[in-house]
């Protein structure tokens, strides 16, 4: 019986580990070592609930648990070095490059909106969740977790605004 219990556990892993750690490096404001160790807990947490949760929704489980460490994390004061650096050259219009810097400039505005912010509009919009179990993910009625949706979205829009430089 354990073992059977322990391989839908793996396949569950195998499965949607790459879409959490996304999710993780996310909530995390991309930070991938940060985003990793969120995932792993939250997985040892998923094991030992394994039994309760397996047949009804691991996915929602993990990703409760993913919100929670998340915004519990975001209030430790140190985290370790956090280099930045810009490059010097703008992407060409043409270049495939520009994709993956317009990927990165969001993922920079998201990690300074706060951490309850920055997981209503992750879930809602990068996982497509219903406002219901964004509400559900954050542990707040369902007005609170628009209001939280709305405002971080409204402050990525004045960060991205104000990140724009014009080239030349």
């Amino acid at each position: 019986m354990e073992r059977f219990r322990a391989d839908g556990f793996e396949e569950f892993v195998a499965a949607r580990w790459s879409a959490l750690l996304h999710v993780a490096r996310l909530l995390t404001g991309g930070d991938r070592q940060r985003a990793e160790d969120l995932v792993q807990e939250a997985l040892v947490k998923l094991w030992f609930a394994w039994p309760r949760v397996a047949e009804q929704a691991p996915e929602a489980y993990v990703r409760q648990v993913l919100v929670r460490m998340a915004a519990r994390s975001a209030r430790r004061r140190w985290w370790g070095e956090r280099p930045v650096g810009e490059l010097p050259d703008r992407p060409g219009p043409g270049d495939v490059s520009s994709a993956v810097a317009e990927r990165s400039r969001l993922e920079a505005a998201l990690a300074l909106l706060p951490p309850r912010q920055r997981a209503a509009v992750v879930l809602r919009y990068y996982e497509d969740l219903p406002e219901g179990q964004v509400a559900q993910a954050l542990g707040c009625p369902v007005g609170t977790a628009r209001s939280h949706a709305s405002r971080g979205v409204a402050r990525l829009r004045q960060i991205l605004s104000e990140s724009v430089r014009p080239v030349g």
